[in-house]
């Protein structure tokens, strides 16, 4: 089994021959081919299969593969563990991160997945230690090569994995693959269903989703929000309510595509803006579940997300909302890395439906994103939300806040909804829609709105309460501004 040294002096070089870049005007900037071969896992295995008892049996194994090399001998690998049910072949698999030394415990959504036949498999999504990442970084720099960053290891990772699960002939025959996780492994997730055809859903947490202007470095972009926080800067940020320490804007993400920031390092290194904007178009196809949608729908791909309000990662919600509506979308006021969120939020239980409804079905489908209309009218904001017919959503509210910053300032991150800022919307029969009138503020410039919805499903006699949101949406209240 490799060591550390090992696997640190892989990323050292991370030149990984299973992530061959074809150039902007290849198919794909993962070689697919090299990614689903079984021979070249070099699988060790940890604890072969083994009967596990419990409320819902398994039978389980934990094995190390390779995700890819540097050259011969330097070896990036992990750890990957397989659950399928006790007496039979699991059909398609459930694939997230947090693989562990010991046998998988059955959680509620896992046991009814193991009892409908369908398997587990978890990996590890993780960041390098710091002397690694700071060589890896340098190399990117130099080179601007996509290999050395975490948005080509992350998901390669991921799609070694499923190579691994279906070598696995006795005890997995092909089906659905789920991918889900919370931020990296979100992120993981999202890309990873935009470039692998075998995996059929993705839900992510805190990931990002959307290739806006700010995100894809767009220099005109970044000057306008240059501008605006040097404009902002001595003023004290709104009161969150708790003592929080200050992050950067975007939280150290901005200018990072996918990932922590690369523009200080690149432009230090000698690359121009230009050089990091032309890099980030051509790949944001591969990254960004926004620029993906009409084909992943083609496939017949389900996706959802809860990217936040106010997460540093998930800096550009406005973008996304104006110019990406169709992405299926929750968003929790107030919510994003390390935040509580407001007590007004909706209950749901997002995951675990979205999860069951893929695999085992549901008495009903779940939510598709609405469109939102607004008007101005005489000092109140009249809000109207239309699902599509049928949809048979059970409730809606409102969530707004006046003169919020651009997307990835400081102010978008810092200035919270207040808790008195929501309101409950009315069903108008004879519209078909959800309506709301807000009465405005008159000295704001902009108010930005969306509203959330319910709805409840059965699977397997259980009931489970989901939610999704309308775009978010900005009005402009003066003409000034």
């Amino acid at each position: 089994m490799p060591n550390k040294t090992n696997i640190t002096k892989t990323f050292m070089s991370l030149a990984v021959i299973f992530l061959v870049a074809r150039g902007v005007s290849g198919e794909t900037y993962f070689n697919m081919k090299e990614m689903r071969d079984p021979t070249t896992l070099k699988v060790s295995v940890i604890k072969d299969w083994h009967a596990v008892s419990g409320r819902t049996p398994t039978r389980q194994k934990t094995v190390e593969i390779t995700v890819g090399q540097s050259h011969p001998g330097k070896d990036y690998r992990v750890k990957v563990q397989f659950a399928v049910p006790a007496d039979k072949k699991a059909k398609g698999f459930c694939l997230t991160s947090g693989g562990s030394g010991g046998d998988m415990q059955m959680r509620e959504t896992d046991s009814d997945l193991i009892q409908a036949g369908v398997g587990l498999v978890k990996t590890h999504i993780g960041n390098l230690p710091g002397d690694l990442k700071r060589s890896r970084d340098e190399l990117f720099n130099k080179t601007l090569d996509p290999r050395y960053r975490n948005f080509w290891i992350w998901p390669a990772t991921f799609m070694r994995a499923i190579t691994a699960a279906y070598a696995e002939k006795d005890h997995f025959t092909k089906g659905k693959v789920l991918v889900y996780g919370f931020s990296k492994v979100g992120e993981t997730s999202a890309i990873t269903l935009i470039n692998d055809q075998r995996v059929t859903a993705a839900f992510g947490v805190v990931c990002p989703i959307y290739a806006s202007d700010v995100r894809l470095s767009n220099p005109a972009a970044l000057a306008r929000l240059d501008a605006y926080n040097k404009a902002q800067a001595g003023k004290k940020p709104a009161p969150t309510g708790r003592r929080r320490r200050r992050r950067p804007a975007g939280g150290g993400w901005l200018g990072g595509l996918a990932g922590p920031s690369m523009k200080k390092g690149a432009l230090a290194a000698g690359k121009t803006p230009k050089q990091l904007q032309d890099f980030a178009e051509k790949l944001a196809d591969y990254l960004f579940i926004s620029r993906n949608v009409k084909k992943l729908q083609a496939r017949g791909a389900e996706f959802l997300f809860q990217p936040g309000t106010h997460d540093m990662v998930s800096y550009d919600g406005i973008w996304g909302g104006m110019n990406a509506p169709d992405v299926p979308v929750y968003n929790a006021a107030n919510s994003g890395h390390g935040k509580r969120g407001l007590r007004a939020n909706l209950k749901e239980s997002n995951r675990a439906a979205f999860v069951l409804n893929h695999f085992i079905g549901a008495n009903k489908p779940m939510l598709t994103p609405p469109t939102v209309s607004t008007k101005n009218d005489g000092g109140k904001l009249k809000v109207t939300v239309t699902f599509k017919p049928g949809s048979e959503e059970s409730s809606g509210r409102i969530f707004w806040i006046y003169d919020r910053g651009p997307d990835a300032s400081s102010t978008y991150l810092t200035n919270m909804i207040p808790e008195k800022n929501w309101k409950d919307m009315t069903r108008d029969k004879a519209k078909k829609a959800w309506t709301v009138e807000i009465d405005l503020d008159k000295n704001a410039n902009c108010i930005d709105i969306f509203s959330n919805h319910q709805k409840t499903i059965t699977i397997n006699n259980k009931e489970y309460t989901t939610a999704i949101s309308s775009p978010y949406t900005r009005v402009k209240l003066t003409s000034d501004k």
